[in-house]
């Protein structure tokens, strides 16, 4: 067995794996969360990203786009396989950057932290929620003195938003309210940060909370927003829902660079 052949199946077995976890993983929470049109529209992007992996992954190991006859058939086949790598070595870039991301974690002392919000699911808080509050809630007993700016404006069918209920959820665990300060207008994270901006002072270190995989994109948000001085702590998430969540990442940050404009995030 050649090294292209065991290359070849290395990345066929990863690229079946993320898709099955991103077919999974988004099925479910389409179902689960308010935000069903955005969530459906990730998940199309994310699929073309995987299928564009696959096709990668298939022709390292069967040699897809090779051997094509007559000659403009070769020229069509490299054509294919060099668009085809471009945008696989895209790809990739952009969930390495998410991992990469996710790994650092640099929180000092901060007055202030803010507590990014993540889609309700059938009303209630998602796993990788509790887990950002669970983090937040560990810097708050080590800094007494801080305050907790809990963000998301997406409401469910009762009309609680995202903010809201990370309130009650700490109230209930003995967090002091006075120590909580809300953004719940916000639909997206870039809107959480312009937002926030207005309410404390930009040049001030800020100590951002949100889940690991969340971390890149956000701090991107939170400097083009103003913050001069923001550090990380990341909270951990679900492990076999981290491919669905890394490309979801990848897909809106695509977004947000080449068109200018947001999906309206799931995971503000």
């Amino acid at each position: 067995m050649n090294i292209r052949t065991v290359l070849g199946n290395i990345l066929l077995l990863t690229a079946v794996l993320l898709t099955a976890d991103v077919a999974v993983v988004m099925s479910a929470r389409i179902k689960a969360v308010v935000l069903k049109a955005v969530c459906r529209k990730v998940f199309a992007y994310q699929l073309v990203l995987c299928a564009v992996l696959l096709l990668f992954a298939l022709d390292v190991r069967f040699d897809l786009f090779g051997g094509w006859t007559p000659a403009i058939g070769r020229i069509i086949g490299w054509a294919l396989r060099a668009a085809i790598v471009l945008l696989s070595t895209g790809i990739l870039f952009f969930c390495g950057k998410v991992i990469a991301g996710s790994m650092i974690s640099n929180a000092g002392q901060a007055e202030n932290a803010i507590v990014l919000g993540l889609a309700l699911e059938n009303g209630a808080p998602a796993p990788d929620l509790l887990a950002r509050l669970d983090t937040a809630q560990e810097y708050l007993e080590k800094k007494p003195g801080a305050k907790l700016i809990l963000t998301g404006g997406n409401a469910d069918e009762s009309g609680r938003t995202e903010a809201a209920v990370m309130r009650d959820i700490l109230i209930e665990r003995g967090v002091p309210e006075e120590k909580l300060i809300l953004e719940d207008q916000a639909q997206t994270t870039k809107e959480n940060f312009d937002n926030i901006a207005g309410m404390i002072p930009t040049e001030e270190p800020v100590v951002m909370i949100s889940s690991n995989y969340h971390m890149d994109r956000a701090v991107r948000n939170a400097t083009e927003a103003g913050f001069s001085n923001v550090m990380r702590l990341p909270a951990p998430s679900g492990f076999f829902a981290y491919g669905a969540n890394m490309l979801s990442e990848v897909v809106l940050d695509l977004n947000e660079r080449t068109l200018k404009k947001q999906i309206s995030s799931f995971s503000t």
